[in-house]
């Protein structure tokens, strides 16, 4: 299968890097609007074609388009990548609102082509063993968890993070994907949330280059704190926040009928699990057997390749993103409305990965 990368920033060079080790398929062109950047990355990672969005979108030796814009971009790229008759593989979040993303699921569904979008961080190492382990018992039925992801935002690092405060972004739709999907991955779909939102600091100042000392207007929540109740009957708090300075919080800790897990960064592929039971005097560190524990940004486009290959579903599907926006839209809509909210979709929660991975090169 022969891929079109569009979108050549700061996220691409961990996707060519990777996609080169998976058998089946091929990076055969990179696009950008600025297309002196997407020759300069089709020079560094060898890849024969350097393009505009719009040529590689009328390339018909293109079958999937790998979707790495900036988030308003997401819905729109994707939609032209399946109007051309094309699968398509985007980053998150897969729209802007739960609209975006049933318009393109339904488009794709027409067009009998495939959509897939990260994070696939939850097809790495880390969530698998604690999938694996909970899919044994380890800790019994879960009950509860709770998940935090705190920092005071990325203008301190991020070369332009203007986006990252605009519609699509805040610390809910930029991170919360990898807490929400790895959450499906474990349990699987949400049945009502609840939550409350607020915006702390309207104005924030860029400290990065190139742009030290610019100003961005914040649009969007900074600090987001939602309770989610899964069809399978666990509760998770959920704490996302540019607002803070410094936590000495867990990522992620499940707790079931039986013991007790520390679940990895879920912005990760590996990290450590661990796990207490109710009669066990300490924590245990359990072995990561799984593949992809190192950064595998691109795991989920290989597996859907493979998946269109074996006529099977892949993994990191766009109904499963389309759930993550919709019940993150969820969590927004019930602070401002003071009340649970019903996602208006659902889906089923993907096959754990095999222990050997993907076939590789």
């Amino acid at each position: 299968m022969r891929i079109g990368i569009i979108g050549c920033g700061n996220i691409a060079p961990a996707y060519l890097t990777n996609l080169t080790r998976f058998d089946g398929l091929t990076v055969a062109a990179v696009a950008d609007l600025d297309v002196e950047r997407a020759k300069a990355r089709a020079t560094e990672f060898k890849v024969p074609r350097a393009c505009t969005p719009g040529e590689l979108l009328r390339d018909d030796d293109i079958d999937l388009v790998v979707n790495l814009t900036i988030p308003k971009a997401h819905a729109p790229v994707g939609m032209l990548a399946v109007k051309a008759g094309k699968h398509v593989y985007s980053e998150k979040p897969l729209g802007l609102d739960r609209v975006e993303g049933k318009k393109l699921i339904a488009a794709a569904k027409a067009k009998r082509v495939r959509v897939g979008c990260a994070p696939d961080t939850v097809l790495g190492a880390g969530i698998q063993c604690a999938r694996a382990a909970i899919d044994a018992g380890s800790i019994g039925k879960p009950v509860a968890a709770t998940a935090f992801m705190m920092s005071h935002g990325p203008e301190n690092w991020h070369p332009d993070p203007t986006f990252v405060y605009a519609r699509g972004g805040g610390p809910l739709f930029d991170m919360g994907p990898y807490y929400v999907a790895a959450f499906i991955t474990l349990f699987g779909p949400v049945k009502r949330v609840t939550g409350s939102a607020r915006i702390t600091f309207p104005k924030r100042m860029i400290t990065s280059k190139p742009k030290y000392g610019q100003m961005m207007k914040v649009e969007v929540p900074t600090h987001v704190v939602g309770v989610l109740e899964f069809a399978s009957g666990a509760v998770v708090n959920l704490i996302t926040s540019f607002d803070v300075w410094h936590h000495s919080l867990p990522n992620i800790e499940v707790h079931g009928t039986e013991g007790s897990m520390q679940v990895p960064d879920p912005n990760g592929f590996g990290g450590t699990v661990r796990v207490r039971r109710h009669d066990e005097a300490a924590w245990r560190d359990l072995p990561l057997v799984h593949r992809y524990a190192d950064n595998g940004r691109g795991i989920g486009v290989a597996d859907m390749v493979a998946a269109i290959r074996e006529k099977r579903p892949h993994r990191a599907s766009g109904e499963m993103a389309l759930h993550v926006v919709d019940v993150m839209q969820a969590i927004v809509d019930a602070s401002a409305k003071g009340r649970h909210i019903t996602p208006t979709t659902t889906c089923k929660q993907p096959a754990a990965m095999p222990v050997e991975g993907l076939a590789a090169r």
